[in-house]
């Protein structure tokens, strides 16, 4: 009996993916699972840069908007949900395409969650309070110093990811990063890794264009409502805490756009390095044409 197959694309923001994988879905006429953490949440529609119903082509998308910013959701409830949904799905459909750049989830459901050692309260309390007193920047120093490969791949602006690298590196003795990868789980699917690949010149000049046309459709207004709940990790992110620095007269709106600009293009290139950590199977040229020919490539069947 063959065994199901779970296609994975990967690659950097601003690169095609979700085009790429709605031509794919077509043609192997099966659904697409969202592995986009960022487009999880309904309240952040423009500055996640969620696909419309029109760019969707009538396929099904699961895990787009289903959650609220107030929602408690994590990598290992994203894990669960998604192998649920999979096996459902699998009764249907013998390939599933699971399409995002939240390269931790998609490695969550292909190879499980990694396991670390217990953190006992005393320790989150030093970091918490190293945070309050000293800041994100001696966080990210201190995590530069104990785990410099994960340093280069850690979202540097999220300070519960630094806090919860910290806490490891403190009590393990040895770097974040030595844990991961180490205890892959078996899958009853076999999964069939892309990476879209595009220039650097070209990708950043995607993501310079993508940040003007969310301002273009309504950004700033978007980020205003949401600016009262800026406290919320959700809201930590690129695109978001940029105008909220502008919403609180701490730089001008030409400069948060400008830093939304910058720091998508740093979050692109930590999507780089991971990915050049983790290689996928099959690189494609962004332009790769979708059609029978890939699909053997692939070593699918239509």
């Amino acid at each position: 009996m063959k065994r199901h197959k779970l296609i994975v694309i990967s690659g950097p923001t601003a690169v095609g993916k979700t085009s790429f994988a709605v031509v794919l879905a077509k043609l192997l006429k099966c659904p697409i699972l969202s592995s986009d953490a960022r487009q999880f949440y309904k309240e952040m529609y423009i500055g996640t840069n969620v696909p419309s119903k029109a760019e969707q082509q009538g396929i099904r998308h699961d895990f787009i908007q289903h959650l609220s910013i107030h929602d408690s959701y994590s990598v290992g409830d994203f894990e669960k949900d998604a192998l649920s949904l999979l096996e459902e799905h699998f009764t249907k459909h013998s390939i599933v395409i699971m399409v995002g750049g939240s390269n931790l989830y998609n490695s969550a459901v292909v190879h499980g969650l990694d396991t670390f050692p217990e953190v006992s309260e005393k320790t989150k309390d030093h970091w918490q309070l190293q945070y309050e007193e000293k800041g994100l920047k001696y966080l990210q120093q201190e995590l530069q110093k104990l785990d410099p490969d994960y340093f280069q791949t850690v979202d540097q602006h999220n300070h519960v990811r630094l806090l919860r690298a910290l806490h490891i590196c403190t009590v393990a003795g040895k770097p974040y990063s030595s844990f991961l990868g180490q205890n892959r789980k078996q899958r009853d699917f076999d999964d069939i890794s892309i990476e879209i690949s595009m220039p650097r010149e070209q990708l950043y000049d995607n993501i310079n264009r993508r940040v003007d046309i969310m301002m273009e459709k309504g950004l700033l207004a978007e980020a205003k409502v949401l600016h009262p709940h800026k406290h919320i990790n959700a809201l930590k992110t690129v695109g978001y805490r940029e105008l909220f620095r502008y919403f609180n007269e701490e730089q001008s709106l030409e400069e948060a756009v400008a830093d939304i600009k910058t720091n998508t293009r740093r979050f692109a290139k930590r999507q780089l390095t991971w990915l050049k950590n983790h290689p996928c199977v099959h690189k494609l040229p962004y332009d790769t044409a979708v059609n029978t020919d890939l699909v053997r490539q692939l070593g699918l069947e239509i």
